[in-house]
């Protein structure tokens, strides 16, 4: 199954990944990277955020250093992301400092959001001859407007800092074709300089399990989602589909099983009580591997309620392809890069409609047939194309190309 791989690298080279926004070894696609980037002869350093379960604010992992730094608050509003981010700021130009004396680097690879890490990028360039890896993670621009639904200065600052991210960096490491364009066209940067590495799922990770029956609460039927519980994830929607399935459709039969956390999660448990469905779903809120592996192996079908904006249009969700890895059909909103992930092993409601993204589900969860039908096409896509194993050599060109 795996991709042919570049020879690795017969000198020793020295990486320093920063990212912000998740803890790491949590963060998967980072860790991916660097354990990626270890293999074929780097020394990996990473700077990142304390979190549950990763609170050692030094440790070593898989032979990767891991400094880490906690935050004062997680933003939500104007202060609240100024307070994040200018103590991120600090705090990551106070580690830098650190693993330079300590184990030094040749390359700072800085993953977003925010778009405020080239600026220590860029003092290390000035000052240390460092090369710039951008890892474009989110389209900021695009994420700040789905969270506050306006284009004021606050935009304009992101599209700025955006720009200034893509013209001091070496290289540009792209999840798909559609951060690519952005990349080349609003980036102004080289096309030979700007590399797709999706993020695509380790398989080794994502382990078929024996169902637990008990996840379903005494239902028929589990409907399973993972990932991020925040304003522009559309769990909003996913709970009106719930209640339009449960009241409406009158079916009783079906439990939800949402894995995750995020700045939303509190107010979203309280909308399922407000709408009378509490008793039809599960917030586990942030869990680990192993819990999370339960929850999706004893879905019947998963969910992507993903609001259709240009943010989640252009963006490739992890989520998709390891409910594929694990066999699990796909019901989402009709989103470009979503459809391009998932193919026929998904169904695609109308955008933003929770009425069709319940019958969606129900229309499914009713067909095993086809159920059985895409859960083989989403393993089968997964397995010959959209692995990690064939993203690997596509990271290494990368770093030729910034060491070149």
């Amino acid at each position: 199954m795996s991709a042919p791989v570049p020879n690795k690298s017969s000198s020793p080279k020295r990486v320093l990944i920063l990212v912000e926004n998740l803890p790491v070894p949590f963060d998967r696609r980072v860790w991916q990277e660097a354990t990626t980037l270890r293999a074929h002869g780097w020394q990996v350093s990473v700077i990142c955020i304390t979190g549950d379960g990763y609170e050692k604010t030094h440790e070593i992992v898989d032979g990767i250093h891991i400094y880490r730094y906690p935050l004062p608050t997680q933003g939500d509003g104007a202060l609240g992301y100024l307070i994040e981010y200018s103590a991120a700021l600090w705090h990551t130009f106070r580690l830098t400092f650190r693993v330079r004396k300590e184990r030094g680097f040749d390359v700072i690879h800085a993953c977003n959001p925010p778009d405020l890490l080239f600026v220590v990028a860029v003092f290390f360039k000035v000052f240390g001859k460092t090369r710039f890896v951008f890892d474009h993670h989110d389209i900021n621009p695009e994420l700040y407007e789905a969270k506050f639904g306006r284009r004021d200065f606050f935009w304009r600052l992101m599209v700025w800092l955006e720009r200034w991210t893509f013209r001091t960096a070496d290289v540009s490491i792209a999840t798909n074709e559609s951060y690519r364009r952005i990349a080349i066209e609003r980036g102004g940067m080289d096309p030979e300089r700007v590399f797709v590495v999706r993020s695509g799922p380790m398989l080794e990770r994502l382990k078929i399990l024996p169902p637990k029956p008990e996840l379903r609460c005494g239902k028929k039927y589990l409907v399973g989602y993972v990932g991020v519980m925040g304003k522009q994830e559309g769990i909003d929607l996913l709970l009106l589909a719930v209640k339009h399935i449960v009241r409406d459709m009158d079916r009783h039969d079906v439990h939800f099983g949402l894995v995750g956390g995020g700045t939303s999660l509190a107010e979203m448990r309280q909308m399922a009580v407000d709408l009378g469905i509490s008793d039809y779903v599960t917030f586990t809120g942030r869990v680990p591997d192993q819990e999370l592996l339960e929850m999706l192996n004893t879905a019947d079908i998963c969910v992507n309620p993903d609001v259709a904006n240009e943010m989640n249009d252009k963006s490739t969700m992890n989520k998709i392809m390891e409910y594929m890895a694990l066999g699990k059909p796909i019901v989402q909103f009709d989103l470009t890069e979503g459809r391009y992930s998932a193919g026929e092993a998904s169904l695609y409601a109308a955008k933003n409609d929770p009425l069709d993204l319940a019958q969606k589900i129900v229309e499914l969860l009713d067909d095993p047939e086809r159920r059985a039908t895409m859960s083989e096409l989403g393993v089968r896509r997964v397995r010959d194309e959209l692995a990690w194993d064939y993203e690997v050599p596509n990271l290494i060109r990368a770093y030729d190309k910034v060491m070149s």
